[in-house]
């Protein structure tokens, strides 16, 4: 299979990547819709541009897609970039949100390509905790979660800070794996690829919620 995969350089399209390389597909681009506008509820919107630094340790192509994030021209733009390719499908890291499953999959069929989504309801603990596990050195870049203080900001998880995350999701009532937008991340490192992306960024905290922007 030769595949795109959509990655916003966080933990769940990571994971996604990595799946598709254990399957031994060839993976054609890193492909990054990049937000222009000041909220999406479809794509990530902070750090994506360390994609491209990914991809140069992976050696493998990266495609920025700009886009304001307004719907439908989202979806718009990224299937025009996904046409100019040859390719059988695209992999995305899609965990448990519906409407971002839904829409990919209808423009995967409007290009007669196939959708992989590998993580699609897995256990949200489980599937942190074996990323850990497995190598993947996840950083948050955004907080935005009751129960998430300024520590948090910046941290690279470790499984003893998984199991702490855990206890405050049951505790506050949020997603440990971060899919209601509790928290963002970056990966740093991981069995996806080659060496390791070094950062240096700024934190911005107001006392509930906070950014990294990343240099």
């Amino acid at each position: 299979m030769r595949v795109a995969v959509l990655s916003s350089g966080g933990k769940d399209s990571a994971a996604a990547w990595w799946w598709a390389q254990c399957q031994g597909w060839s993976i054609v681009a890193l492909v990054t819709v990049r937000i222009h506008g000041e909220d999406s509820p479809m794509f990530q919107i902070p750090s994506t541009h360390v994609v491209e630094r990914q991809a140069e340790l992976a050696q493998i192509p990266w495609i920025p897609v700009q886009t304001s994030g307004e719907t439908p021209q989202d979806i718009e733009d990224l299937a025009k970039a996904l046409s100019s390719l040859e390719i059988d499908g695209f992999v995305s890291g899609a965990l448990r949100s519906d409407y971002q499953k839904s829409r990919l999959e209808r423009m995967a069929e409007s290009l007669d390509l196939i959708s992989w989504t590998p993580l699609w309801h897995q256990d949200g603990y489980s599937h942190l905790r074996g990323m850990v596990e497995h190598g993947f050195n996840i950083m948050l870049t955004g907080i935005s979660a009751e129960g998430l203080d300024k520590k948090w900001l910046g941290h690279t998880l470790t499984l003893d800070s998984v199991e702490e995350l855990n206890q405050l999701a049951k505790k506050y009532r949020f997603n440990v794996e971060g899919e209601g937008g509790e928290y963002e991340t970056l990966v740093l490192s991981g069995p996806h690829h080659e060496g390791e992306v070094v950062v240096e960024a700024t934190p911005s905290w107001d006392g509930v919620r906070g950014t990294l922007a990343i240099h």
